[in-house]
């Protein structure tokens, strides 16, 4: 993100966290607009942040015919998404969620994070989703070499410890860990620019190595 594009994201994350913390009237209409599933309807849940906001809007070319639906929010946090779990995923009755989350967290966006932090929001949104019969999909955390929005934290190594504790836990319960990280790392822990113009978050070709991985994954939840 240029300078002032970057100023204007944040005064804009800034503005949405003091109104209403968890943007729970981001996707208010849209859901009850969804409605249930229909009879035989495989519908799938992508929660998120801007990775998934942003990808959503090419979920019909790149998952044409699916019932994929995007509840990314950009700049969102772990206890953010948490806090609209119910109304975003689980009120759409999904099989599937696929949740991409934590690289918020670490950047600090909604306050110093630690990685048991991280991973108390992620267990407590797999054990609300399992305990409402819907199969989960743990994304890993994509490669990250630093934030143009928060510069010098050095992300790489702590990705790289979250995603080894969410692949354990994923084992543990029952989840699907989707390993995005191993196909998209770069030599210095990163994304390439091919990957992420802005270090973060993904071109259409990064987005295009994605899609079929999490095809992968969401089929093999729908075995378990």
């Amino acid at each position: 993100m240029k300078a002032d594009s970057l100023s204007d994201y944040q005064r804009s994350v800034e503005t949405r966290q003091r109104n209403d913390w968890a943007d729970l009237a981001r996707y208010r209409g849209a859901n009850a607009a969804l409605g249930a599933p229909k009879p035989g309807e495989t519908r799938v849940v992508f929660m998120g942040n801007s990775i998934t906001d942003a990808w959503a809007k090419s979920f019909p070319t790149m998952f044409p015919g699916k019932s994929y639906v995007g509840r990314g929010i950009s700049g969102q946090t772990t206890p953010q998404m948490l806090v609209r779990f119910r109304q975003d995923v689980i009120a759409l009755q999904p099989k599937v969620v696929v949740i991409l989350a934590g690289i918020n967290d670490i950047a600090g966006n909604t306050g110093p994070s630690t990685q048991a932090m991280i991973a108390d929001n992620l267990m407590s949104m797999t054990e609300i989703a399992k305990a409402n019969g819907i199969r989960v999909v743990l994304s890993s955390v994509l490669p990250a070499y630093d934030f143009p929005w928060r510069p010098g934290i050095g992300p790489a190594p702590k990705v790289v410890a979250l995603n080894a504790w969410m692949r354990c836990y994923a084992a543990q319960v029952g989840a699907v860990y989707l390993d995005y990280y191993s196909r998209m790392v770069d030599a210095r822990g990163g994304l390439s620019p091919e990957m992420a113009s802005d270090g973060v978050h993904p071109t259409e070709a990064g987005y295009r190595i994605m899609a079929p991985l999490a095809e992968a994954a969401i089929k093999e939840a729908m075995r378990k």
